[in-house]
C-alpha cells in the first residue's frame, strides 16, 4: 500500500457479516470494522440496534487507499453484494437495522455515491426502483469483537447462516450473468 492518504467509506448492506469478506482482502484495504451508524443512541450495542428503535444501521467502515484501490471500486463492489431495490431490509434479515444506505464522508464520496447509483438504476438491471440511500456519515461505533471478521471465526455458522439467507442466489441471478 502506498501510505501516502487514507479515507474511510462507510457501507449498510444488511448483516455486517456479510458485507466483511467482499471488501476485506483486496490491496489497499488497510482495516474494515463492523458497527453501527446512523442512530440516535450513543454507544449502541448489538442488542440494542436488533431491537430496531436506535435508528442504526449495520454497517461496515473500511479504511482504504483511494490511490492503490479507488472509492468507486468500493461502490461497485457494494452495490454487488446487496438488493438496493429492498426497503424493508436484507434478504432473511428484516427491519430498519438491515436496511442499505451509502454513508459518505466526502463531497466527492457522494457524488461519486450519486453516479454510481443514477448509473445502476439506468441500467435496467433490476425492474423495482433503487432505494438505497445516500446520507452523510455520522458517529459509527465498533460492533463488539465477536461480531469482527465473524466469517473467519465462525465459519461454519457464518457460512450456513449467508446459505440460507438467499444473499447469494441473488447475486448469482443479478450479478453473474
Amino acid at each position: 500500500m502506498s501510505g501516502q492518504k487514507t479515507e474511510k467509506a462507510i457501507f449498510a448492506g444488511g448483516c455486517f457479516w456479510c458485507m466483511v469478506k467482499p471488501f476485506k482482502e483486496w490491496d489497499g484495504v488497510s482495516d474494515l470494522v463492523s458497527g453501527y451508524t446512523g442512530g440516535t443512541l450513543e454507544n449502541p450495542t448489538y442488542e440494542d440496534v436488533k431491537h430496531g428503535d436506535t435508528g442504526h444501521y449495520e454497517a461496515v467502515e473500511i479504511e482504504f487507499d483511494p490511490e492503490v484501490f479507488p472509492y468507486a471500486e468500493l461502490l461497485d463492489i457494494y452495490w454487488q453484494q446487496i438488493d438496493p431495490t429492498d426497503d424493508g431490509g436484507q434478504f432473511h434479515d428484516r427491519g430498519d437495522s438491515y436496511r442499505t444506505a451509502i454513508f459518505y464522508t466526502t463531497e466527492e464520496q457522494r457524488e461519486a455515491a450519486l453516479r454510481s447509483r443514477d448509473a445502476l438504476e439506468k441500467s435496467g438491471r433490476f425492474d423495482k426502483p433503487i432505494v438505497t440511500e445516500i446520507l452523510p456519515a455520522s458517529t459509527f461505533y465498533p460492533a463488539e469483537d465477536y461480531h469482527q471478521d465473524y466469517y473467519l471465526k465462525e465459519r461454519e455458522h457464518y457460512e450456513q447462516d449467508r446459505a440460507k439467507s438467499g444473499r447469494d442466489k441473488f447475486i448469482s441471478a443479478h450479478w453473474e450473468q
